[in-house]
């Protein structure tokens, strides 16, 4: 098995950047090995990466889902239960029922969606992360993981793509 090693490449602008991930994609290097860092946050499309998706739709559409469930139960089915005749009127009038199945669809699509944003996001993490005080003055950092043997090939392709620095990124000691 070969070492591992963790490349760091400095570019002062975004389409430099863009054309290294594109050079690192052509080596065979795959996404999951590269991680871009910014002082600034870049949409990842603007570098040629795959957007992140979320799961936090799907979980605001089952909270709706469940709402509607509960909001018909106490709408419809508990007058139902517990018969009160009054005036001679319905037992669950639409007006009121309306009502009562809305509150409840947007009051468990709202609990569904903060505990969806509240899983999805990244909680902080106490593992080594690496960074460089150039970030602060609006540089992008590329980090790369990869294969000792290929570590030519990449400093190549990322100073031919514009990178104003490539270094070993600094290891620290746990």
């Amino acid at each position: 098995m070969t070492e591992q090693i963790k490349l760091l490449a400095l570019f002062s602008e975004i389409d430099p950047a863009a054309h290294a991930i594109d050079a690192l994609t052509d080596l065979g290097i795959d996404h999951g090995s590269m991680e871009v860092v910014t002082g600034a946050p870049i949409n990842p499309r603007m570098l040629g990466r795959h957007h992140h998706s979320s799961r936090v739709p799907k979980y605001a559409l089952g909270g709706a889902i469940f709402g509607g469930l509960v909001g018909i139960f106490l709408g419809k089915i508990t007058p139902n239960l517990y018969k009160v005749y009054v005036g001679g009127k319905l037992l669950a009038p639409g007006a009121p029922t309306a009502v009562v199945l809305f509150e409840m669809i947007m009051l468990f699509m709202l609990i569904a969606t903060f505990l969806g944003v509240f899983l999805e996001s990244v909680l902080p993490s106490y593992e080594k992360k690496e960074y460089t005080p150039e970030l602060s003055a609006g540089d992008i950092a590329i980090i790369i993981d990869c294969a000792a043997d290929q570590q030519a090939n990449i400093e190549k392709a990322l100073t031919n793509a514009g990178a104003k620095m490539v270094r070993n990124a600094e290891r620290q000691l746990p």
